[in-house]
């Protein structure tokens, strides 16, 4: 079988594409796609969530659905590890429906650099976003940030 050379960028794209209707027929939704290489090792991490939580049963399930497609789109050039879990209780907010499904929750924020302040920690509530920026309450002050500003913006102490 011919290897697709693709980009990361695409590779994730190619990759949500296949695996999404995959994940919902089994009852789950989708939570984010991620190819990145630790070390000498590249990881293909599926998140998947469900509002009645994820078992280790969901996780099998996902990824033995998913592994033969995989291999016959073969949209990744390099071996790979491919890891299927649950986003966690502190899941990283990344696209704009994880914002919408959110607002109103508590969050935090890691800035890449420390603002004029010195603070690279932001803790509040979510209250808005858009495309470029979020926007928390943190001790009734409401404060803009710029989403590429941030190392990471996620869940704090979520309960499911």
């Amino acid at each position: 079988m011919a290897q697709n050379k693709k980009n990361k960028g695409n590779t994730v794209d190619a990759v949500t594409e296949l695996v999404k209707p995959i994940v919902e027929g089994l009852g789950l939704t989708l939570w984010d796609v991620r190819f990145l290489k630790e070390g000498a090792l590249w990881y293909l991490r599926i998140f998947i969530d469900s509002d009645r939580g994820v078992s280790i049963e969901d996780c099998e399930n996902v990824t033995r659905a998913v592994d033969a497609p995989l291999d016959e789109l073969d949209p990744i050039e390099q071996n790979y590890i491919l890891e299927v879990s649950s986003p966690g209780i502190e899941r990283e907010l990344v696209k704009p429906w994880h914002f919408d499904a959110f607002l109103g929750a508590p969050v935090m924020a890691r800035l890449i650099r420390p603002d004029e302040n010195g603070i690279r920690d932001i803790k509040g509530t979510l209250t808005a976003h858009d495309r470029d920026t979020v926007t928390i309450v943190c001790e009734g002050r409401e404060g803009v940030i710029n989403k590429k500003d941030t190392v990471y913006i996620k869940l704090d102490d979520f309960e499911l």
